[in-house]
């Protein structure tokens, strides 16, 4: 069975329905969201998303609210002002 892809021609996230409650398998999740696998779990060991749950043969699932999480962090926007405006003054040979 061929899957919807999205506008950019990724696959489509798509639900693993269990006891009436939609679930996401992560690896669908940072594919989408175009992260490694790697920076996916660093994110999840440092609290930065939520915690999963395991299902048979230990694949990883979220669920809707999870997945709306992940997604607010993954697509947030942070000012580009630097944080300690004395350290851009070394990078411009100010001193």
């Amino acid at each position: 069975m061929k899957r919807a892809a999205t506008v950019r021609n990724m696959p489509a996230v798509m639900p693993v329905l269990i006891g009436n409650i939609r679930y996401f398998y992560a690896v669908e999740i940072y594919t989408e969201l175009r992260v490694s696998r790697t920076t996916f779990w660093r994110w999840r060991a440092e609290g930065r998303i939520p915690k999963c749950k395991r299902h048979r043969g230990g694949k990883v699932l979220f669920n809707e609210e999870e997945l709306s999480a992940i997604r607010e962090y993954a697509n947030r926007l942070e000012p580009a002002e630097p944080v300690n405006r004395n350290q851009m003054k070394l990078f411009n040979g100010v001193g």
